[in-house]
């Protein structure tokens, strides 16, 4: 399972094809952008991404890395449950939820995880 292995014992990673679509996104919207794990709801679980300047950060978000430059943030009550995997964010055929920027590009970004090797949480969790 290559395609899950985390560089660097990040947190997050993110596959080629939602690269592409996030340097599409930051082209088309002129702006910086970040990530916000959802917590479920009607959104689901689901990476959701915002122009940098639309989504306030809260004390109680942790931020769990970056993705072609984008900080990537979760609730601290669902990084509780998390807190021992990988994610590889991804991008899809599909329609996301309509607040997150890719909605209207016929893609939607999709979290895939695994837990963390040995290696990785002694570095992670340490």
């Amino acid at each position: 399972m290559a395609f899950f292995r985390a560089m660097n014992s990040s947190r997050v990673s993110c596959t080629p094809i939602a690269a592409e679509l996030i340097a599409k996104l930051k082209q088309l919207h002129n702006c910086d952008l970040l990530f916000h794990q959802s917590g479920g709801c009607c959104d689901g679980s689901a990476p959701m991404c915002y122009p940098i300047d639309d989504f306030k950060v809260g004390a109680s978000d942790v931020k769990l890395g970056e993705i072609e430059g984008c900080g990537f943030y979760m609730s601290a009550a669902q990084f509780e449950y998390w807190q021992h995997t990988h994610l590889m964010i991804d991008a899809v055929p599909g329609r996301g939820s309509g607040f997150s920027l890719e909605a209207p590009e016929g893609m939607r970004f999709l979290t895939r995880s695994r837990l963390l090797t040995d290696s990785e949480k002694g570095e992670l969790l340490g």
